[in-house]
């Protein structure tokens, strides 16, 4: 971040009608600002800019009042909201933000008010987050948006109102398939039209991450041999390699999932997690007969067939490892919390939504290996991790703030990467601090993308 910001703390205050543009602040704020004693400053807020008129009065020095009419003009709740305040000295503007809002498809109306289902407690963190860095935070589903609707919180409670355009929005829906409806496309051009970043704007399918990844040399001894699924394929890579998976390119949640294993001599077995099959799994068949028994369930759906790495186990459990990645203060990739995951009783996937639960990676990994190797093992996910977020970043396009890591590790002690979530869960993390760290740096990397551009903006 290259610009430096100051925290403001806005307060309303009742003025008479034709004060209703006037801002106060103390003489010291305003040399802090490099104001100059500027009679006159354009206040921006969101995406609307409106001039003011700035009075000096005995304020503290990081204070400034707003009448409720200029605070209503913003569409801002009348209450002190603090903000990161940064001055563009070139259009005389003082620019107040970040307003950030958080897109979701997963908003349910109660009595009680709104809920956001597997992701209200982070919204409730996003919030509380955004109220004490500075900023303002709001949640939305994409119909809202032509009416600058959405959900704000006061008091713990989340309210409805027409609220301020924002600086960047969060994309956190849920389905893919709404991400191809002409509505969603719809409102994706207005946004584009209003230069708003719009970050994590997409998931990734699993083929596309391959694709970025399968050429660069630093990460090909860690991806397994991954191919589009076809007879030709499947067949080849079920002869060369004991164990494979085929996943639909646009699954989650362990959903859709074959395991096929070689048993013996030239037959083989199958597990899946589709619900449909599962009392047709088992074996042993041949491989025509396995082919023949798979693919009327994956019909006109992309899969890919991938390496089935043995993978260290925890108390004969599948495990994996959740490393989560978020883009920092400096445009870099940091680890922001990695767990481990332990598959349920006679699962083949270690996903909660399957049952799964997590642990500490460094308990769970001191199950199989030595003290001190698991220590590096540890270093060298989280290694192996931020490579594969820089490289995706790099590659994809649109705007990637955070990446869900899996990575396995085998018998040897090597990590493998597994999988790449653009729309990570938020049950990953343990909890153990108010504010959890994904969520401190979604907050950071709003207020980098919202003051970046008002530069940028500035500079055009």
């Amino acid at each position: 971040m290259s610009f430096s910001l100051t925290s403001i703390l806005i307060v309303p205050k009742k003025l008479t009608d034709k004060d209703k543009n006037v801002i106060q602040m103390s003489a010291q704020l305003c040399k802090q600002l490099q104001l100059n004693q500027l009679s006159e400053l354009n206040i921006s807020i969101g995406r609307k800019t409106i001039p003011a008129i700035v009075q000096t009065e005995d304020l503290p020095d990081h204070t400034i009042h707003f009448s409720e009419d200029f605070m209503e003009s913003f569409f801002l709740p009348i209450h002190p909201i603090k903000f990161q305040a940064m001055v563009l000295p070139e259009c005389q503007t003082l620019k107040l933000g970040p307003v950030a809002a958080l897109l979701t498809d997963s908003i349910e109306n109660k009595n009680t008010g709104p809920k956001f289902r597997s992701i209200h407690l982070f919204c409730e963190e996003l919030q509380q987050g955004f109220s004490e860095n500075g900023g303002f935070f709001y949640v939305f589903s994409y119909e809202q948006f032509l009416s600058s609707q959405g959900y704000y919180c006061e008091d713990g409670k989340w309210t409805a109102a027409q609220l301020p355009v924002p600086d960047v929005i969060y994309n956190r829906i849920h389905s893919r398939a709404r991400e191809y409806k002409k509505d969603f496309k719809h409102f994706r051009e207005k946004v584009a039209q209003l230069l708003i970043p719009f970050f994590n704007d997409r998931f990734l399918s699993k083929w596309e991450v391959y694709e970025h990844l399968k050429y660069e040399k630093n990460l090909d001894s860690y991806l397994p041999e991954t191919k589009l699924f076809s007879k030709k394929h499947f067949y080849d890579l079920a002869q060369k390699h004991h164990t494979l998976f085929l996943k639909p390119i646009h699954g989650s949640q362990g959903r859709n999932i074959f395991k096929v294993t070689r048993a013996q001599d030239s037959l083989y077995t199958f597990e899946t997690s589709l619900k449909s099959l599962a009392a047709k799994q088992g074996g042993p068949f041949s491989l025509d007969e396995l082919y023949q028994q798979i693919k009327p369930f994956i019909h006109d759906r992309i899969y890919i067939i991938q390496q089935g790495i043995p993978l260290l186990s925890y108390q004969s459990a599948l495990m994996d490892f959740r490393v989560l990645c978020h883009q920092n203060l400096d445009n870099d990739w940091m680890v922001t919390s990695t767990v481990a995951r332990i598959a349920a009783d006679q699962e083949f996937v270690s996903n909660l939504a399957r049952g799964g639960t997590l642990t500490r990676p460094l308990n769970a990994l001191r199950t199989c290996i030595s003290g001190n190797k698991a220590i590096e093992v540890l270093a060298q996910m989280k290694e192996l991790a931020l490579e594969t977020a820089s490289i995706l970043n790099r590659n994809s396009q649109g705007i990637i703030g955070e990446l869900g890591i899996d990575i396995g590790v085998d018998q040897d002690g090597k990590p493998w990467l597994i999988e790449v979530n653009s729309k990570p869960s938020k049950n990953f993390e343990d909890g153990l601090t108010k504010i959890r760290p994904s969520a401190k740096a979604i907050i950071q990397f709003c207020t980098i993308l919202a003051f970046d551009t008002a530069v940028i903006k500035e500079e055009m």
